[in-house]
């Protein structure tokens, strides 16, 4: 079961993150197609992670019911019709469209990876998890190089093809035969821990929203897309890397040096102007921003017991997309008024945060496998998905 299951979910994280990744260097030749602006173009690609907010939700009730496999499927087939309909899209409008069914998708298709995760090796979700981010951040590597297929077409129809492949292989997908019961339990999201958790998710993604979003226009000053392109996908292999190796030892550590990094890194991206002071920080913040991920993962896990993990793995990874979204937002503002000498201030300010919650959980008790009252949540069993 193990060795059919583990490579079938590394593939579908592989295959999720490449949605993400494709749209970049697709924007070009949307713009020349529609003649649309910087700033409609850059909701164009913003648009996908809000659609994202919607699936998690939807994936959520699916995987509470125990139908995990469904909401993988779900999640598949609105990728394939969002993909195939933006190939074939001339309006804004429905290019927005379609990409947003995209986000849903893949919204659907993070929770329904996750919780399968979980469910398939109870005991094991920390060095289960940090292998699933690892396959996420070579996915991100996959989508430039179907955008480099040309046009806006035909990387969209391949995405879409490689996209079909993948749901025979979630058919195929074992039923574990001890498989671990996972359910929601809203109580849990009021917790100290849960905080810690949630702060340390938005940091580990306010990284891949500053590398995103705000850092490329500083590197613009000596480097060409190619380049910036070149150093960026070194810089996945490194997060790749990071997030499979922080799996070997304790979240907290883990989150400890990734959060160092990425602060030391994005400070000295922003106040240095060489190529080998950029190579040296583009590094630390790949290794951290990996490392912070599987380790506020681990924060989460030790938070809330697996079996009831639902409701705050929606709310966590919700924290999550917000902070990739709000990087942009604040370094945009940061870099307007200081300049990008001082955009370290913005996961500075994360980190501060991360270290007060974390503070405040410490005397908290651990987690414990208490009953839930019976009025509160229906646990469900195993369901044939």
């Amino acid at each position: 079961m193990d060795r059919l299951a583990s490579p079938i979910l590394l593939m579908l994280a592989v295959t999720d993150a490449a949605g993400y990744s494709i749209i970049g260097p697709v924007l070009p030749s949307v713009h020349a197609s529609t003649g649309a602006s910087v700033t409609v173009l850059s909701l164009l690609a913003a648009c996908f992670p809000l659609a994202m907010l919607g699936g998690l939700v939807l994936a959520g009730r699916l995987g509470h019911l125990g139908r995990t496999r469904e909401a993988l499927l779900l999640g598949l087939g609105l990728l394939v019709a969002g993909a195939v309909a933006f190939a074939f899209a001339q309006p804004i409008w429905l290019l927005f469209a379609a990409r947003s069914v995209m986000g849903i998708g893949s919204g659907c298709v993070w929770i329904g990876l996750t919780l399968r995760t979980l469910e398939f090796w109870p005991g094991q979700e920390y060095v289960r998890m940090s292998r699933i981010y690892a396959g996420y951040s070579v996915g991100s590597l996959v989508g430039p190089l179907l955008a480099a297929l040309g046009g806006v077409k035909t990387p969209f129809l391949a995405y879409a093809v490689i996209l079909t492949l993948c749901i025979p292989l979630v058919l195929a997908l074992p039923v574990p035969s001890h498989r671990q019961v996972l359910r929601r339990d809203r109580t849990v999201l009021r917790t100290p821990r849960f905080r810690f958790a949630s702060f340390a998710i938005l940091l580990a993604m306010m990284s891949f929203g500053t590398l995103d979003g705000v850092l490329p226009l500083h590197f613009a000053l000596r480097l060409g897309q190619s380049q910036i392109g070149i150093a960026y996908t070194l810089t996945g292999v490194l997060v790749a890397l990071s997030s499979a190796l922080a799996g070997r030892t304790r979240p907290a550590v883990a989150l400890a040096c990734g959060g160092t990094a990425i602060v030391a890194g994005i400070a000295l991206a922003g106040a240095t102007g060489t190529v080998l002071a950029w190579a040296v920080a583009l590094a630390m913040v790949g290794l951290g921003a990996g490392a912070a991920e599987t380790g506020a993962t681990g924060v989460l896990l030790d938070a809330v017991p697996a079996e009831r993990i639902v409701s705050a793995m929606v709310v966590w990874s919700q924290v999550g997309i917000l902070g990739y979204l709000i990087a942009p937002t604040l370094g945009g503002q940061v870099v307007t008024h200081l300049g990008f000498g001082w955009l370290g201030l913005v996961p500075l300010t994360a980190a501060v945060a991360v270290l007060v919650a974390a503070t405040l959980s410490r005397n908290t008790p651990p987690r414990h496998p208490s009953p839930l009252p019976a009025d509160h949540e229906e646990m469900v069993g195993p369901s044939p998905g």
